[in-house]
């Protein structure tokens, strides 16, 4: 009699899991999600359907963008620097903006600051100034 819950059973599983995930990536922007990714990437037909999916994704937003990767990836540029300066040169215009300006946020996401000192010292640049210079402390 069990044996016909079966079924059932794993579709309220699958249902349930699939729910965890998308509220996972609704709570601050996927905070919580990221590293289950991280983790699944790591099982070779995971990783696989993972990329194919966040590809996909690229190419919807901005074609370009997806189009530049695709050529680079097919260059080997991810693997060689030079490689990589030579399969920039086949880029079209629109392929080279939208590659170079993915590139830009790439490396600012990287450079937050990380403490008040350095946030203040970003503010400071950002208007214009300068950063304060390091006061030493007086012995006494």
């Amino acid at each position: 009699m069990l044996l016909y819950f079966i079924p059932v059973f794993i579709l309220v599983a699958l249902l349930v899991l699939l729910g965890t995930v998308v509220v996972l990536s609704r709570i601050k922007g996927g905070k919580y999600l990221r590293p289950i990714i991280a983790w699944a990437s790591r099982v070779p037909i995971l990783k696989g359907l993972i990329q194919k999916a966040s590809e996909a994704a690229i190419d919807r937003y901005n074609p370009e963008l997806g189009s530049a990767m695709k050529k680079l990836k097919r260059a080997g540029a991810d693997r060689d620097p030079n490689q990589a300066q030579k399969a920039m040169s086949t880029l079209t215009a629109d392929e080279r903006k939208a590659w170079i300006e993915a590139a830009g946020q790439q490396g600012a996401v990287e450079q937050q600051p990380v403490n008040r000192q350095q946030r203040r010292a970003m503010e400071r640049m950002q208007k214009g100034r300068m950063p304060a210079p390091q006061q030493k402390r007086r012995a006494k």
